[in-house]
C-alpha cells in the first residue's frame, strides 16, 4: 500500500479545494485518507492506495488545483508510514 503525507500551498483555502479533493479521491476510487486546513494556510492530506497508477492520478489533480478557484504553487510530498483509512474525508 502506498501512503503519501501533503502540503499544498498557495489558494487553497475557503475555494473549495478540500470538498473539491474529496470528490477527486472518490471520482478516482480506492484512494483513502483524509485532508483538512492549517492554521498556516496550507492544507494537509494523508492518502494511501493499493493501486500506484490511482494514486499518481490523485496526486496530479492535486497538483493542478481539483478545485477552479484554486491555485497551488506547492505540493511537500512525502512517503509515510500512518493509519490505515477504508474511507476518504475531511477533518476539522
Amino acid at each position: 500500500m502506498k501512503k503519501v503525507h501533503m502540503i499544498v500551498s498557495g489558494k487553497v483555502q475557503g475555494v473549495g479545494f478540500r470538498y473539491s479533493t474529496y470528490n477527486l479521491a472518490l471520482e478516482i476510487g480506492d484512494i483513502y485518507g483524509r485532508i483538512w486546513n492549517n492554521d498556516d494556510g496550507t492544507v494537509e492530506i494523508l492518502a494511501q492506495s493499493n493501486d500506484n497508477a490511482k494514486m499518481a492520478q490523485f496526486i496530479q489533480g492535486i497538483r493542478k488545483g481539483p478545485s477552479q478557484w484554486s491555485k497551488v504553487t506547492y505540493v511537500d510530498i512525502k512517503m509515510d508510514n500512518f493509519e490505515d483509512y477504508k474511507d476518504f474525508r475531511m477533518a476539522n
